[in-house]
């Protein structure tokens, strides 16, 4: 026996099974010091009786108010677009904001009833809860039509990893959406829906809007709440709207935004002057004459977005030209150099890889106050098995990989110094900010890779050496938690065949909390030019 049931319930720690846990992280107690702490342990299994059951404190819907119908795996997928199909809205919505609109959720957010695939086999989910920001979108009157495809586990920047398949984009069968929010590029673009929530931990939310020719913003880190979202790392989890226009991207971003009680990266109480109404400041700009209505707006093009090994000069082209044309609107254009900016993707990947996989495939959650989904967690042992590991993509495998080998050979201090090199690129931006309203860079440096016609974890190095590059300029804001943009503004030919016309993403940049200006400058080049003609 190494444990015994007390008659109350909680478990009876004996000496006998404390030995061999201690044993095996190589400490020694003696049989007094083993005899007192098993007593304690003792004590801490009858407080663990006391939790057992959290179910009543979860956000878990009201089905009568919140009614999901049509729950199915659609055959049609709109080439990859979807996960699932739902009907979800509110009975009794609080207001119209999103009335008549339809909405795709990534499919790494829970609703309750709906199964969740993040994307991968790994694990087999169905959530009791809903998201916060689903709950949001229903009560200002939208219906959320479905789960859209997402990248296996989130960490993929091309369509062809999911586990419900590949996401051709929309303007080019055969080529990548971009990802990992690939589904709700596709399904916006092609106007399977109206609106789509992105999720953004590397630029899962710009990527494939870029690639896919629709508006993605990833908010400021902390403006949306990431509740009841699969999390990568909470210290770069954003959640976002895509949109195939700014108006629209700026309508959602009003409805999910500000604090829920659960998000611990929110304020708990509403500030002065918080953010809100982002409809608002965009219908004020785009009202005035076109030589004026970025009067003011100082345009930062940022160096070092245009020169990132790999890119495409005619994506640089394209970015150029239509960060010009924000001089014709009444902005100040000019250059500014970031130097700090080269070392996003190493200081991204360095805290990304040593720190995030316990809490992205493991289940493990410590260090924040959020809501946590246990169920899920319990389906996660303490680490992956064969069969879970071989369910990843790529780039899961090589986060977990990358994991197991810098906590061996580089221990803690590896994430510690990268998230102090991340403080110092967050103040670069910051001071080039303060002498710009915002910065601009290619979302992609490169148009969107020809699709593999084999699924890639067979073989990833290849995959994952395009996948740095087409990271290059968005990653390094998922660090810092800047707001930023992806604007549609013209085409480039395929790297693969020329004949092929690809979008490509103007990237704009703002100061944290003024995803505003983001928006404004955004709408006002959208008002003044057709990007399906430059």
């Amino acid at each position: 026996m190494t444990t015994e049931e007390k008659k109350s319930g909680p478990v009876k720690v004996t000496g006998e099974a404390l030995r061999p846990i201690i044993k095996d992280v190589g400490l020694e107690l003696s049989d007094p010091l083993l005899e007192d702490f098993s007593a304690l342990l003792t004590d801490f299994e009858a407080m663990i009786d006391l939790v057992k059951d959290d179910s009543s404190v979860q956000p878990r819907p009201d089905l009568s108010k919140y009614p999901r119908t049509d729950i199915h795996i659609p055959e049609d997928t709109d080439k990859g677009g979807w996960a699932t199909k739902v009907t979800a809205k509110c009975t009794s919505p609080k207001s119209n904001l999103l009335a008549n609109r339809t909405v795709a959720l990534k499919d790494n957010m829970a609703l309750a009833g709906v199964r969740c695939t993040n994307g991968t086999a790994m694990v087999d989910w169905v959530p009791e809860i809903d998201a916060t920001i689903a709950t949001r979108i229903m009560d200002h009157g939208a219906t959320i039509t479905g789960k859209s495809a997402c990248e296996n586990a989130c960490m993929e920047g091309m369509s062809c990893t999911s586990i419900t398949g590949h996401v051709h984009n929309p303007f080019a069968d055969g080529y990548s959406a971009g990802g990992s929010s690939s589904g709700s590029g596709r399904l916006v673009a092609t106007g399977s829906v109206d609106l789509a929530i992105g999720c953004d931990q590397g630029g899962s939310i710009r990527i494939p809007a870029a690639a896919c020719g629709i508006v993605g913003l990833k908010p400021t880190w902390g403006l949306v709440p990431y509740t009841g979202i699969i999390s990568l790392n909470p210290t770069i989890d954003h959640a976002g709207p895509m949109a195939r226009t700014v108006r629209d991207c700026a309508l959602l971003l009003e409805a999910i935004a500000g604090p829920d009680g659960w998000d611990d990266r929110q304020p708990p109480i509403e500030l002065g002057g918080w953010p809100s109404e982002f409809v608002r400041d965009v219908d004020a700009v785009v009202e005035l004459p076109k030589d004026s209505m970025l009067s003011g707006i100082k345009v930062g093009v940022m160096d070092e977005g245009f020169k990132v090994p790999g890119g495409c000069e005619n994506v640089s082209a394209v970015v150029r030209s239509a960060a010009e044309k924000l001089s014709e609107l009444g902005a100040t254009v000019s250059s500014v150099s970031v130097p700090e900016h080269f070392k996003g993707v190493a200081a991204w990947a360095g805290s990304t890889f040593s720190s995030s996989a316990p809490g992205a495939l493991l289940g493990v959650k410590v260090g924040r106050k959020q809501l946590d989904m246990p169920d899920r967690c319990a389906l996660v042992g303490e680490n992956l098995t064969q069969a879970q590991f071989d369910a990843l993509g790529p780039g899961a495998a090589y986060m977990h990989l990358a994991y197991l080998w810098s906590k061996k050979h580089h221990g803690p201090q590896l994430h510690a110094r990268c998230a102090n090199i991340q403080k110092s690129i967050s103040d670069a931006y910051d001071n080039a900010l303060k002498d710009f309203d915002v910065l601009i860079t290619p979302t992609v440096p490169e148009p969107p890779n020809k699709l593999p016609a084999l699924d890639v974890s067979g073989r990833p190095l290849a995959y994952m050496i395009a996948t740095k590059t087409i990271i290059a300029n968005t990653s390094p804001t998922d660090s810092t938690g800047h707001p930023a943009i992806s604007l549609p503004v013209g085409f480039s030919p395929a790297r693969d065949d020329a004949s092929v016309k690809l979008p490509v993403g103007m990237q704009i940049i703002g100061r944290k909390y003024r995803d505003a200006d983001c928006l404004k400058v955004a709408a006002a080049w959208e008002k003044a030019f057709d990007w399906k003609s430059q």
